[in-house]
């Protein structure tokens, strides 16, 4: 019953504040299962609600972090018991109910994972609620029919990013060409280095669409910038390409025509990680252990500490942060 670290949220006046405090497990909301907590991420999510952003969080005060791994120190659920090691994404922790920036966390059992078999906790959140979103992103391209051997090539875009690093790498390691998008010079080699073979700038596909119809460029394309780039990239798929879409950083609006949807036969495939079945979530986090390279996913990531993620949240939103950003919160 020893108290722990947790950044806390308050809201006062209209503006949201961020503190270190010490909590205790009476504070926890209910949960079938105690977990304590070791590693968490920053996700451009996690951004948005420490700075307030989108309303995603409506009850403070709050304890964000939308993912984290952990080890189980009490149950009531059989499927887990203390010692076992897991790993929860989605589900709108951090959100409506306290997330990972917190030593401890009493979560639903049907929200864990276990641990996949050669990941350990702090790799696991290397790869975290970005690395699973961009597996379930090229899961829905193949069950749409999208192939190594397809011509074209894999548009990501925001490729810097912690889910655009993490597609670049796995789609590079099923086989497919992948062009990633990227705004910053400084990260061509980096982008390289993952596997991507050839590098777009941004504002090549950032720009609405000239025409209801562009020129057929793309294979499949993993965004998670939405907006216009969503747009130019409908426009641009190939016949009966599709596009798989895991976020909307450049704004919720589409601004395109039912053209390529009819002549072209294009599809958007919704990503939502949040509320995934688990049975499909198991498959990902497997498929994930297998596929990821240790060493390149040990490279795609940075640590930092509770008290620094302020400052890395408004950073996030600018797209000044580069791979993954794992949080020891026990620091």
């Amino acid at each position: 019953m020893s108290d722990f670290p947790a950044l806390m949220l308050d809201e006062t006046d209209g503006k949201v504040r961020a503190s270190i405090r010490r909590l205790s497990e009476a504070d926890l909301p209910e949960g079938e299962v105690l977990v304590k907590v070791e590693y968490s991420t920053l996700n451009y999510k996690d951004g948005m609600i420490l700075n307030g952003l989108g309303r995603l969080v409506r009850k403070y005060p709050h304890v964000p972090g939308v993912d984290f791994a952990g080890t189980v120190e009490a149950s009531s659920a059989p499927d887990y018991k203390p010692g076992d090691k897991v790993i929860l994404t989605g589900w709108r922790v951090g959100e409506s109910h306290w997330g990972g920036y917190a030593g401890k966390a009493r979560v639903k059992a049907e929200w864990l994972v276990p641990l996949p078999e050669g990941l350990s906790t702090r790799r696991a959140m290397a790869v975290g609620t970005a690395g699973i979103t961009a597996m379930l992103a090229i899961m829905a391209l193949e069950d749409h029919g999208l192939s190594p051997a397809d011509e074209g090539e894999v548009l990501v875009t925001g490729a810097a990013g912690g889910l655009g690093s993490v597609a670049v790498l796995l789609l590079s390691r099923l086989g497919y060409r992948v062009a990633a998008s990227t705004g910053r010079d400084s990260q061509h080699e980096y982008l390289r280095g993952l596997g991507a073979s050839s590098l777009i700038d941004r504002a090549e596909v950032g720009a609405p669409p000239a025409k209801p119809l562009l020129a057929e460029r793309w294979a499949a394309c993993v965004d998670s910038v939405g907006g216009a780039t969503l747009a130019n990239v409908v426009a641009s798929l190939r016949m009966r390409a599709a596009v798989a879409s895991c976020g909307n950083a450049g704004g919720i609006d589409l601004n395109v025509t039912v053209l390529p949807f009819l002549l072209r036969g294009a599809c958007i495939l919704g990503i939502d990680s949040v509320m995934c079945p688990k049975p499909r979530r198991l498959v990902a986090w497997k498929r994930l252990s297998e596929l990821m390279p240790m060493d390149l996913l040990d490279s795609l990531s940075t640590e930092t500490r509770l008290a620094d993620l302020p400052e890395l949240g408004a950073k996030i939103l600018k797209g000044e942060v580069r791979g993954r950003v794992v949080v020891d919160v026990n620091r």
